[in-house]
């Protein structure tokens, strides 16, 4: 119904039957030119925003949703947790929130304006497209957040009863507290025992 509202919108009609606009007030405008209703450009405008199959694909449209800065924090993960690199659950866990603090902090930061005042640009070559691709470079990482959080782990080691344990007792959510997710239930270790002890035996015999 929102959609359909344009052959209103466009004509100055902004309330109309059950429906209506949800734009704000518009200032008034006599100088503004309106498609008069029913005239061929209203009727050609009918057609493309009444059309069936648009109509069928605009709901689809209307809730679309990029991944591209999921993608973007995905790979900002991988410059402090590499996947070539094997990480205990605490240190994986550390180097994620230290990745989300680095994301946060420095993804709205402004671009960078040379001694010109003009905006400063990259290019960066891809070898997969075999073509060059230019971007707009940002200010340089300030880390600000950095001072806080050093302040912060010192304010904790101070105030704590005794320095970090030897050996860390697996939390409930971590993952290691699951044990091998094989999907079947593990049987009982005398039981293998006993199986690998006959086929060694069976091996001896033959």
């Amino acid at each position: 119904d929102v959609w359909k509202g344009v052959l209103h919108h466009v004509t100055g009609e902004h309330e109309w039957g059950f429906g209506r606009c949800f734009h704000a007030p518009l200032a008034e405008n006599p100088d503004k030119e309106l498609i008069p209703h029913g005239s061929a450009a209203h009727v050609a405008l009918s057609r493309i925003v009444l059309n069936q199959r648009w109509l069928k694909d605009i709901e689809k449209l209307l809730t679309f949703r990029t991944t591209a800065e999921l993608e973007s924090f995905q790979n900002h993960i991988l410059m402090y947790a590499g996947k070539r690199f094997a990480f205990s659950f605490g240190v994986y866990e550390a180097r994620t929130l230290l990745a989300a603090l680095d994301y946060n902090h420095h993804n709205h930061r402004p671009v960078h304006v040379n001694i010109k005042g003009q905006v400063s640009h990259k290019r960066v070559y891809n070898k997969k497209s075999q073509r060059y691709s230019v971007h707009t470079v940002k200010e340089t990482k300030d880390y600000g957040y950095i001072p806080e959080l050093q302040t912060r782990i010192l304010e904790k080691r101070l105030s704590s009863a005794g320095g970090l344990p030897k050996r860390r007792s697996i939390q409930a959510d971590d993952p290691r507290a699951l044990g091998p997710l094989s999907g079947i239930s593990p049987p009982p270790t005398a039981e293998l025992v006993q199986t690998q002890q006959r086929r060694g035996q069976d091996l001896c015999d033959t």
